[in-house]
């Protein structure tokens, strides 16, 4: 899954791409239901799920309504780390905070780091940022957030150690309940994530670690951002 920064091939686990007809079929078969963008009525049952577990949501149209308000909630000079994120990617909201000079992006500053020497203080910059913004994998109808990743690395920041979480989240990773959540995983976001580091880094993700957010017990300091329309896995 995303990680924060390359996982080694030697921790990866191969995900089995068969080159057969009857597999593509099935593995086009199941990423499909994953990637419709949920009505209305599920967005509002989602939210006020999550709402009731004290998480701050706000549903936006699109994700150009989402980069606008990130540059609402993030004060100016902030320490503010990214997740890898497509969503982020497409959005454009990952480039504005790493490259325009209003925040102290922490990403461009541990990608410039010897993760030999420096390791120690990577973990310590990732983990407790002033603001980790990021995307989920799946937000469930009963009010609970999925969070995969291969390395781990970017999972302290978004459980707890962060002051504060921004998630923004496409409206196809909205699922029923926590059993789904985790086949959207399995299904839908691995196979995904798996073809993105096979062209970057030359080898698959997995799926070796997981988050789920099932409250946020201090007041304001996570804000989901559900968008009405589908982005990133």
């Amino acid at each position: 899954m995303t990680t924060s920064l390359p996982t080694p091939a030697s921790t990866s686990t191969s995900t089995s791409t068969s080159t057969s007809t009857s597999t593509s079929t099935s593995t086009s078969t199941s990423i499909a239901p994953f990637a419709v963008p949920a009505p209305a009525q599920r967005l509002e049952r989602a939210a006020t799920a999550l709402t009731a577990h004290g998480f701050t949501v706000e549903i936006l149209d699109d994700a150009a309504a989402a980069r606008t308000r990130i540059k609402d909630l993030i004060p100016e000079g902030a320490g503010v780390f990214t997740g890898a994120s497509e969503t982020l990617r497409l959005s454009g909201i990952h480039e504005d905070i790493n490259t325009g000079g209003r925040y102290d992006a922490i990403r461009p500053r541990v990608l410039a780091m010897d993760r030999a020497t420096q390791m120690n203080e990577i973990r310590r910059l990732t983990a407790a940022p002033d603001v980790v913004v990021g995307s989920v994998h799946a937000v469930t109808e009963t009010g609970s957030l999925v969070i995969a990743s291969g390395s781990g690395s970017q999972l302290p920041a978004n459980a707890g150690g962060a002051a504060r979480a921004i998630w923004v989240v496409g409206a196809q990773k909205v699922v029923p309940d926590l059993p789904a959540a985790l086949r959207r995983v399995e299904d839908h976001c691995l196979p995904l994530e798996s073809a993105r580091t096979q062209e970057a880094y030359g080898w698959d993700s997995a799926v070796n670690r997981l988050l789920v957010l099932n409250a946020e017990f201090q007041p304001g300091r996570g804000t989901v951002l559900l968008l009405r329309e589908a982005i990133g896995f």
